[in-house]
């Protein structure tokens, strides 16, 4: 089989990529599990965008100081500047994001942001609602059930993927290739991503050789509901605490003060951070409290918390939620340029959450992730239309490296729970290196191939935060 083009992933970048290749090109999607299952699915906050065109350098301000001095300017001026364009283009393709009764587009506001420039759709589904949208206009076709368990490269030029689909090895040829695959959080113990996403592509890429970059920087969102048997852990979204909702100890006090003179509104790294110690030192439960929502209002801005913390035996806003940080963003990833290319290897490219862009820089300001997914999937999109195609060639056999070993699935767990221990909100210089030896060790066992991409992106990781000994932005690590 070969095609122009290989979209590995089907969430808003993969698909707004796609709806940007014309029908003359062979395209590709694929996806691990069914189309949905995807971090675009669950996301509830919404999509920034510059409120008008001057608040652009507002925008920009405000994605520079979250990210903590390690943002690439150039990456953040683009993605602001081209915020509009993309929103109209979703609208005049028929998307409805949420308006008041004069047909005005409501706008929210989430924590660091400086005024509301945050669209919603469906309350609190704005994923949701953009995704089956895009499935809706993409054009191409699409092979689900399908893990990318290789990358077909040769003399620096992108050829293709090897995937395990029914059950069977095949190779498919092509001449670009787009990661949007995904971040890493089925790393983690305690998440709220889709369950496909495991840091695979990363690992690959490992392997390859190609540059990954900020793979310390790992996110955690501070409102999660935990206790649940899921993987996923359900998320309470930054949209709540930027309306009004309040972060309280069992005595209903306000502790976040103590920490930042913000309070909810601080970045969400700070937030993560004051709740992980408050909790430790205090031994007291943390709840999110709504009850200063009127209780309909509620019901129409956040209809699926809602329903969730219902069928869970929560009455929202009038009952407060237990809370926990949890694993929610990958900052770092695959190191791509303005138009979502991957140095030094032609005909590859990565956007969304899979890529490192430098947007981020050492931590995410909220809500900009689905802008920046939009955004350089448009530019990997016309950058393949405006170049001429290469036809690639080269000669590749399926691996024969098995895909799973007797014990894998133990390894899976005991990892998940190494990296919530020792890798995540708060880091040690001791913590890491046990978690980095027990990493290895797993390594050096016998594996199937899948658990060893995810060790290979867990020990990037790991590496990562050993190496940068200073604190910043959401790596947070305490001397010995």
């Amino acid at each position: 089989m070969r095609y122009d083009v290989v979209i590995i992933g089907s969430g808003i970048a993969g698909l707004y990529a796609a709806i940007g290749l014309p029908k003359t090109l062979k395209v590709l999607l694929i996806n691990k599990s069914y189309p949905w299952e995807c971090n675009t699915y669950y996301a509830q906050g919404g999509v920034t965008t510059a409120y008008n065109d001057d608040d652009i350098p507002l925008h920009i301000h405000d994605t520079l100081d979250a990210g903590a001095g390690m943002c690439n300017p150039d990456a953040v001026r683009l993605m602001s500047e081209n915020s509009q364009a993309v929103i109209r283009d979703l609208i005049e393709r028929g998307f409805s994001f949420d308006k008041d009764d004069e047909n005005n587009l409501l706008y929210t506001k989430e924590a660091a942001h400086s005024r509301s420039r945050i669209l919603h759709a469906g309350g609190d589904a704005t994923g949701r609602h953009l995704h089956f949208f895009l499935l809706g206009q993409n054009p191409h076709p699409m092979l689900s059930d399908t893990t990318v368990v290789d990358l077909l490269i040769e003399n620096d030029q992108c050829c293709g993927v090897e995937v395990v689909t029914d059950g069977k090895r095949r190779l498919i040829h092509a001449d670009n290739v787009i990661i949007a695959s995904g971040g890493v959080g089925s790393l983690y113990e305690y998440h709220t991503n889709a369950s496909t996403i495991s840091g695979d592509l990363h690992g690959i890429c490992i392997e390859k050789g190609i540059v990954l970059e900020s793979m310390e920087m790992t996110q955690f969102h501070p409102t999660v509901f935990v206790a649940n048997n899921w993987a996923r852990k359900l998320l309470l979204t930054e949209a709540l605490r930027g309306e009004g909702a309040h972060v309280v100890d069992d005595n209903g006090y306000r502790f976040l003060f103590e920490y930042d003179q913000r309070g909810e509104l601080a970045p969400r790294d700070i937030v993560s951070r004051a709740i992980f110690d408050y909790k430790k030192r205090t031994s007291k439960q943390v709840y999110l409290s709504c009850e200063d929502f009127e209780s309909e209002y509620f019901k129409e801005r956040f209809p699926n918390i809602y329903k969730s913390l219902l069928d869970l035996g929560f009455h929202l806003p009038k009952e407060r939620v237990p809370i926990s940080p949890a694993f929610h963003y990958f900052i770092g990833g695959i190191k791509s340029d303005l138009d979502g290319k991957v140095p030094q290897i032609k005909g590859l490219f990565a956007v969304g959450e899979a890529a490192c862009t430098g947007v981020h820089g050492a931590n995410r300001l909220a809500s900009n992730s689905l802008l920046e997914g939009l955004v350089f999937a448009k530019r990997s999109a016309e950058y393949i239309q405006h170049h001429s195609l290469r036809h690639c060639i080269g000669e590749f056999r399926e691996g024969t490296e098995p895909l799973e070993c007797f014990g894998d699935k133990e390894k899976k767990d005991a990892l998940r729970h190494i990296m919530w221990d020792n890798v995540s909100i708060v880091r040690t210089t001791e913590g890491l290196q046990e978690a980095k030896k027990a990493v290895e060790i797993m390594l050096n066992d016998e594996i199937g191939r899948l658990l060893k991409l995810r060790l290979l992106s867990a020990k990037a990781i790991i590496d990562g935060a050993l190496n940068r000994s200073e604190s910043i932005g959401v790596h947070y690590i305490i001397a010995d």
